[in-house]
């Protein structure tokens, strides 16, 4: 996979690009889903922040709440039952959450923009793919049919769809799964946003599609320095393209660092089970590592640390007490820059 190279030359920003500061800044985010059987906490008190060119990636299982907290981001939570109770979401400096819809809209597509997991399904299967892409330039700079179409076709060729302008009249159907992918990379690109929230970018791709657009979402974001936000539940997905990572569990973040030191040590028994997980090739013949149990439901969650009733390092205090997320040191006390672990015993789990 392509390595963003953070030495190469960055592109003059753009307008409105001289912000001094994160890009987006989520601070202490809650959502919950009120339900028939109760109120589901799908997000408890998240912060993260992403600036220009930079590269978060959200790790987590099914159920973590990485995709919840990128749809309250983008304001398309469905509402009700969902509902944001607590918490900013500051993009620019401007909280988008006291935003009226009218702004926020304005926001949508042009300065954030998101790529689905699902590109058949996010895909209108009754209208070509040239029109949908065009809808972007029609709707936010008032195009003409015929300049959009124009515009559709530059996109296709700039994600390396083959002879663009032939198949730009063609049905989502008709192009394979790694085409479709690359059609909704082009349309988060359309306006040229500032950032974008790739939510599972190659799921139910095979390997070799999966590099190539992982490859393609890197060398976007190095010429349009734009920040990027990888939602995924694939370790090996991220260990060549993100700048740091966010391990989500039952709702919160639970371990942040930059990536390869995450890699190296991790500091929370969940993100060392992960990685534990991944089938290794000098590991051939061995019993491949499992994290026991399941994710909790949301709407019981086990009181103090979420991941005690599976964590093989769980203690009374576990039980009782939801831990913080704490600057995580070395063992003379100095600093490790952008490290944090939300376990009683990240000590014992770094440096045992």
């Amino acid at each position: 996979m392509t390595t963003i190279d953070k030495t190469a030359s960055v592109p003059a920003p753009r307008d409105g690009a001289t912000f001094d500061g994160p890009l987006l800044d989520v601070r202490d985010l809650h959502v919950e889903f009120r339900t028939r059987e109760g109120v589901a906490k799908a997000v408890n008190g998240v912060s993260y922040s992403v600036k220009a060119g930079e590269t978060l990636a959200v790790l987590g299982e099914s159920g973590s709440g990485k995709s919840v907290t990128a749809q309250a981001i983008m304001g398309i939570l469905d509402t009700p039952p969902g509902f944001v109770t607590k918490g900013e979401i500051v993009f620019r400096g401007q909280d988008m959450l006291k935003m009226s819809d009218e702004e926020h809209r304005k926001v949508r597509g042009s300065k954030i923009a998101m790529i689905f997991q699902d590109a058949l399904s996010s895909l209108n299967p009754v209208l070509s793919v040239g029109y949908q892409l065009g809808e972007m330039f029609r709707v936010h700079q008032g195009l003409s049919k015929k300049e959009a179409k124009v515009k559709a076709i530059e996109l296709m060729d700039r994600v390396k769809i083959p002879a663009a302008a032939a198949r730009v009249n063609d049905y989502p159907h008709q192009f394979s799964g790694g085409m479709r992918q690359r059609i909704m990379i082009a349309m988060a690109l359309a306006l040229e946003p500032d950032l974008i929230i790739a939510d599972e970018p190659t799921t139910a791709l095979d390997v070799t599609v999966q590099a190539q657009v992982m490859d393609l979402l890197a060398e976007l974001q190095r010429e349009y320095n734009m920040g990027l936000i990888l939602i995924t539940h694939d370790l090996g997905v991220v260990a060549d393209v993100a700048d740091k990572i966010a391990v989500m569990y039952a709702g919160r973040i639970v371990e942040q660092a930059p990536v390869h030191e995450l890699y190296k040590r991790p500091a929370h028994p969940y993100t060392k089970g992960l990685l534990e997980s991944i089938p290794r090739l000098d590991q051939k013949g061995q019993e491949l590592y499992a994290i026991k149990g399941l994710p909790p439901n949301l709407l019981k969650i086990p009181s103090g640390c979420a991941f005690n009733p599976r964590c093989p390092k769980a203690d009374d205090v576990c039980r009782t007490d939801i831990p913080a997320l704490v600057p995580v040191t070395e063992q003379d006390g100095t600093d490790l820059p952008g490290r944090g672990s939300a376990c009683h015993f990240w000590k014992e789990t770094i440096h045992g």
